[in-house]
């Protein structure tokens, strides 16, 4: 590699380990180096859950008292019948006691073992001091005030230690009668779950306590739960994190011995499998996780991730072979700002991954929890495929050091024996005023040797194609009018009739649309690019006039130029371009040998060029515009061109599969990279279709089942919205880097761009499921639609926006009060929603008078009148 490809790659392996480090640089808290007063206990390791009906064993229950001994004074329980009883007898052994807890849910079926277990684990047991007869039992409405009091007092009446029930702060206060009923005061003091900011909580916490102890002075008040999750959702104010984990765990404890306080951290270890019940909060408020390893240090700095140099490592590790593949490869035509930028794309991607599949190890092991996780990850990897794809085409656009295929126009004059050129033009039910004015700019060309055979395919209506067939009678014997009926093949028949039909001296096959307008110079131009015999066809950008006047079709025409100015160019470096249907020239006997045009094919065009490649065919592709066509008047006809297109790519994908894998011999590299590349933002299209739908249905459950469904992480919600930021950033600078126009054209092509993306997603959807599916043309010279169609046009773009809008409008209304992840899902429906929300802007654009009618065509001219006549 060259020195400049050396500095980048250690420049950005240099700065990953500097965002590694400054995301988790070490916070210094107070410490704590004694032991604590009691730990919450839940004795389940990860591979079980209670939810199963799983019991736990008395062998994790050793291995439980084994790491709390000698760290804690006391132990707290919640049940009597899930295993956890077994706690008091194995934590006697180490000199533990045990506040015992009895799990009250308002059903006798569940109650009464419960009870009973209490009051026989306390008389059996010396070591359990305390009972509790519920946990937050009238929180929940499982039980009234009074039936809890009833519980309470039986149980007092069975057993010799003091009695109460856990409740947090509010329900002491609401009901003092549940206060006179207990020996002394069990208080939940949460501030996490009531939204106070980390740097608060403990002063709110005490708050609360001395509130009590104002209010309740003859009672002893056990905080029966206290501490803060390392993960979760934020709640207004209050952000799960490691770091404050620990700031919140030992500023308390701290506090609580200045102040003698009795109390329960909660909890001893990480419980997975309360994600089904409490989200992912729930599973992150022990002191270890629940591989029974500490979480943080009580003494000295604290990091958000304490193996953060690890997992740095791995994403550097990870990252570096694509890294030093693409400096190996590119870096030697790249300026030095783009082997950083792509090398810091490279590794942040990488970061990004093994971030994700961190989280995504310790998310639990339910398998909803494993199959949402998975999918997820999945999505996130297809999107970042897509960044990079996006990020290379950018790298080399910007700083692309030299081109290595720059083929220039010709402008020598062609000597009179010169190849002849058989230019096709196949036309269907098209207006004759505009074929004619296609036939004088052919008649216009200044080459010597050629003919023109307008192939009439399929049209009905006599007076539609007879004036063009007599039109191309007056324009002499080079023009000759062919009319098929009932033909098949679609296009690509029409064109394999004309192929017949051409003169046998013919070398070469051009092929325009029948609205297209050539320049006089086009074969002059390119035919002698023939002159190597590898050379298969001579491409030409797709090019439009007449739409300056009309704002819908102005944004079409530079979302068009977008792909044949910088898209097209990039591939022309790996001979990868896509032929067109269009401006484009093929030599003849490299079309038969291939087969001729595949009629089985909706984009026979494409389906042409890769077979040429396949043959070890070389294309060349001139960014020089030498005709100009119409582009689609309405927004359906947009539509349905791209739908074409999409289509035809996934039809073409399918035959030729095996000739893209890896292992295929008659592709290059390059030319797989780019037709496989160049058609996955199409697939991601069609996953975009499914995340809205799918969006809107998880809201839903969000609205119905809070239960059961809870927001994304943001581990996957900011990288995806991270995406859509890139993409419409790299967008706009692509643009300004190769395209010609004005901030509002980009803007606008932009908008018309994503204005397609659910017409791509169906297609694709409908490609990979059907096949044979009928060419359809893009009618010229349409009316304008009335406003009606245009919401017609989009009407299932509208619908999906207004469903993805009622979601997020819902989400922020219902939970936006307390949670932050609340608004950040609610800007990802937003988000999701704006290529529905630009399908719109675009057909109404395109239908209302005072914005898109704009001044009609202009008027034929008149040779094409009198040729109508």
């Amino acid at each position: 590699m060259r020195k400049s490809a050396i500095a980048a790659l250690l420049l950005v392996i240099l700065g990953n380990i500097g965002v590694w480090a400054l995301w988790n640089r070490p916070v210094a808290e107070r410490s704590w180096g004694g032991a604590i007063s009691g730990v919450g206990y839940t004795p389940f390791h990860p591979d079980k859950s209670p939810s199963k009906g799983d019991k736990a064993s008395a062998e994790d229950i050793e291995k439980d008292m084994k790491a709390l001994e000698g760290s804690v004074k006391g132990v707290r329980i919640y049940s009597t019948t899930d295993g956890s009883e077994q706690t008091a007898p194995i934590a006697r052994k180490y000199g533990i006691p045990i506040t015992a807890g009895a799990w009250i849910a308002g059903k006798p079926e569940i109650d009464e073992p419960e009870i009973n277990g209490l009051i026989k684990l306390a008389r059996d047991n010396n070591n359990v001091r305390r009972v509790l007869v519920g946990n937050e039992a009238i929180l929940r409405a499982d039980v009234t005030v009074p039936q809890a009091i009833e519980y309470i007092k039986r149980v007092k009446k069975k057993v010799n230690v003091p009695v109460s029930t856990a409740e947090p702060w509010h329900v002491w206060l609401e009901h003092p009668e549940l206060a006179d009923a207990v020996d002394f005061l069990a208080v939940h003091l949460l501030p996490y779950w009531e939204g106070v900011p980390a740097d608060q909580s403990v002063d709110y916490a005490m708050f609360r306590y001395n509130e009590l102890k104002t209010k309740f002075p003859n009672k002893h008040i056990l905080i029966s739960e206290i501490g803060w999750p390392a993960d979760g959702p934020w709640r207004r104010g209050a952000e799960a994190s490691q770091v404050n984990q620990a700031k919140f765990i030992r500023t308390f404890l701290n506090v609580a011995a200045q102040n003698k306080l009795d109390y329960f951290i909660m909890e001893a270890f990480d419980q997975p499998w309360k994600r089904e019940i409490e989200g992912t909060a729930g599973t992150s408020w022990g002191l270890w996780d629940a591989w029974r390893k500490p979480k943080f240090p009580m003494i000295g700095e604290v990091t958000e991730l304490r193996n953060w140099p690890l997992l740095c490592g791995i994403s550097i590790a990870v990252g570096f072979l694509p890294l030093v593949f693409f400096l190996w490869r590119r870096g030697g035509d790249l300026k030095f700002g783009g082997q950083v930028f792509y090398g810091a794309m490279i590794q942040g991607v990488s970061s990004v991954l093994v971030f994700t599949f961190t989280a995504a190890s310790v998310a639990g092991l339910a398998t909803t929890t494993e199959i949402a996780w998975g999918i997820l990850v999945f999505c996130q990897l297809v999107l970042l495929a897509v960044m990079l794809i996006d990020g290379l085409e950018l790298t080399e656009v910007v700083w692309q050091d030299r081109f290595k295929r720059k083929f220039q126009p010709c402008s020598a004059a062609p000597l009179p024996n010169a190849p002849k050129v058989s230019i096709h033009v196949p036309c269907y039910n098209e207006p004759p005023h505009m074929v004619m004015e296609t036939l004088d700019a052919l008649a216009r060309l200044d080459y010597p040797n050629y003919e023109v055979l307008l192939l009439d395919n399929n049209t009905k209506d006599p007076a539609v194609w007879r004036p063009v067939e007599e039109y191309c009678r007056k324009l002499g014997p080079k023009f000759r009018f062919f009319h098929l009926d009932n033909w098949p093949g679609f296009k690509a028949g029409a064109l394999n009739f004309g192929l017949a039909q051409t003169a046998p001296d013919a070398q070469h096959i051009a092929v325009i649309d029948s609205d297209y307008q050539v320049h006089p110079d086009w074969l002059k131009a390119t035919i002698p690019h023939f002159d190597r015999p590898e050379v298969g066809f001579v491409q030409s950008p797709q090019d439009y006039r007449d739409w300056s006047h009309d704002l819908f079709q102005r944004m079409i025409n530079w979302e068009y130029a977008g792909f044949f100015h910088i898209g097209m160019i990039q591939r022309n470096e790996r001979n990868a371009i896509i032929q067109h249907g269009t401006m484009t020239i093929i030599r003849k006997s490299a079309l038969e040998e291939v087969g001729r045009w595949g009629e089985w094919c909706i984009t026979e065009d494409a389906d042409l060029g890769l077979r040429l490649f396949e043959h070890k065919y070389e294309a060349v592709y001139m960014p020089e515009s030498y005709g100009k066509g119409l582009v689609p008047d309405s927004f359906s006809a947009y539509k349905t061109q791209r739908f074409r297109w999409a289509y035809g790519a996934v039809q073409i994908l399918k035959h030729h599969w095996r000739d893209l894998l890896p292992g295929g011999t008659r592709l290059t590299a390059g030319q797989k990279y780019h037709f496989v590349t160049g058609w996955l933002p199409w697939f991601a299209d069609a996953a975009h279709m499914i995340f809205g739908i799918a969006g809107i249905i998880w809201s839903l459950g969000l609205l119905a089942f809070p239960k059961y469904f809870e927001f994304p992480p943001s581990v996957f919600m900011i990288p995806t919205l991270s995406v859509f930021a890139f993409k419409v950033g790299a967008s706009l600078w692509l643009y300004e880097a190769r395209v010609k126009c004005g901030f509002w054209d980009k803007v606008g092509a932009a908008i018309a761009g994503m204005a397609l993306t659910h017409t791509v997603g169906r297609a694709m959807w409908l490609g990979m499921l059907t096949s044979g599916r009928p060419f359809v043309r893009t009618p010229k010279c349409e009316n304008q639609p009335a406003l009606m169609q245009a919401f017609l046009m989009a009407r299932e773009e509208i619908a999906l926006l207004l469903g993805l809008w009622g979601a997020a409008l819902a989400i922020v209304v219902v939970f936006g009060h307390e949670n932050r992840d609340a608004f950040m899902w609610s800007g990802l429906l937003v988000v999701q929603s704006l290529p529905y929300l630009s399908a719109f802007i675009t057909a109404l654009i395109n239908a209302f008078p005072n914005i898109g009618l704009g001044k009609q065509r202009p008027e034929p001219t008149e040779a094409a009148k009198a040729g109508a006549d």
